[in-house]
């Protein structure tokens, strides 16, 4: 059985994020999506944990239940510590066996750092510490460096991160079976690494609201759901079965530049210039494309028989084939039209013939699915913290 998982999203209790990242809503926006697996967020956060403990329902090996919806116990935590003179700061994922591991995990780091305050709290300590903190409360837990290439708060950021894994984890690095790609790197970028290819990318939403739920995600093909299927193919690829992805080149770190400057540069061009802004003169934000380029040992990547399908949301395609915003009353009733007609997005967008899609369906929305599964679109990449801007071009 193919399960669909987005594993990293956020509730209301992270700063920034929707009050709507509740269990009905995130149930109902699972649904609607097409995701089989959602991962709960924000476990280290006490008010948020207490919700969890007492709205879901164990319903087999470490998944729970809650109004149809399987749910996985997972998080998301900040660490601040300086290596080597320098300040590190990374995120880490977190997907634990159980409510009861989180608990115990939760009450060890809470000497630490406030884990009321953000679902996603900022933690003093070093990536070695943590996990021995975690492990120790939790040894099944799988720590999963998140977004890695992203500029700020990334094992491999260019602000704060670090060049290898070993630099960043020591000698826990052998416990690291899998990182996350993030929105603005997708496997083959990944795969022009060779010091990754034995670790599986994860690719999930990053979730702050239910619109954005699946516009990344993992699939697995397991017989039964559970958490040791899953940690198992995480760990050793058996039961891996690849990824959907935003085109990389739509994240808000793809290229280099200064967004309060208006400069948005690939890696030659900020590299013919020293990476310094022409505007300001300061030193440009380093996007994914080019640390990726600047730890690349391939020309071009070694994916192996793992796939990937890049997409864009069905919201923005509605979009831009109707010209008006992505979050008007004309995009909602169309969208919910297909969602009624045809049942959930990423089946739309990716699994129904276009025949199949006829009906109901405006001529140029239909277009614009076609046009994003052959990949014949434009996009303006994304960059320092501004999202890329993507271009359909329709026909008719």
């Amino acid at each position: 059985m193919t399960t669909i998982a987005d594993l990293h999203i956020h509730s209301r209790y992270s700063n920034a994020t929707s009050f709507q990242m509740e269990l009905p809503t995130l149930a109902e926006g699972a649904r609607r999506k097409g995701i089989h697996l959602l991962g709960t967020g924000d476990c280290t956060q006490p008010d948020w944990l207490d919700t969890l403990s007492s709205d879901l329902v164990e319903c087999s090996d470490g998944i729970y239940s809650f109004d149809g919806i399987s749910f996985m116990v997972t998080g998301e935590v900040s660490l601040v510590w300086k290596h080597d003179g320098k300040g590190r700061r990374i995120h880490i994922v977190l997907l634990v066996p159980s409510l009861d591991d989180a608990v115990r995990i939760h009450e060890a780091l809470s000497p630490r750092g406030n884990l009321v305050y953000d679902g996603r709290p900022m933690l003093g300590l070093s990536a070695h510490d943590f996990c021995e903190i975690v492990w120790e409360q939790s040894p099944e837990t799988l720590l999963i460096p998140a977004h890695v290439w992203t500029p700020w708060y990334a094992v491999f950021g260019a602000k704060s991160g670090f060049d290898a894994l070993e630099d960043c984890f020591g000698e826990y690095t052998d416990r690291i079976y899998a990182i996350e790609t993030g929105l603005s790197s997708d496997p083959p970028m990944n795969r022009r690494v060779s010091a990754l290819d034995h670790l599986r990318l994860l690719s999930c939403s990053d979730a702050h609201s239910p619109a954005k739920l699946a516009r990344e995600a993992t699939l697995f093909d397991v017989v039964d759901v559970s958490f040791e299927a899953i940690s198992r193919a995480l760990k050793t690829g058996d039961g891996y079965a690849g990824t959907f992805e935003f085109y990389p080149q739509e994240g808000k770190y793809h290229y280099d530049g200064h967004r309060s400057c208006g400069i948005s540069w690939s890696p030659d061009q900020s590299m013919a210039a020293d990476d310094v802004c022409p505007v300001c003169g300061k030193t440009l934000t380093i996007g994914v494309l080019h640390r990726v380029q600047d730890l690349a040992d391939r020309t071009e990547p070694e994916l192996g028989d793992v796939p990937f399908k890049s997409l864009i949301p069905l919201a923005e395609i509605i979009s831009q084939a109707t010209g008006v915003g992505v979050q008007s009353k004309t995009v909602a009733k169309v969208y919910d039209a297909m969602l009624d007609r045809h049942g959930t997005e990423l089946g739309i967008l990716l699994e129904h013939s276009l025949d199949d899609l006829v009906a109901d369906t405006p001529e140029r929305v239909l277009e614009g699915i076609a046009k994003m599964r052959s990949g014949d679109i434009h996009i303006d990449p994304g960059y320092d913290g501004v999202f890329g801007k993507v271009e359909i071009p329709f026909e008719r």
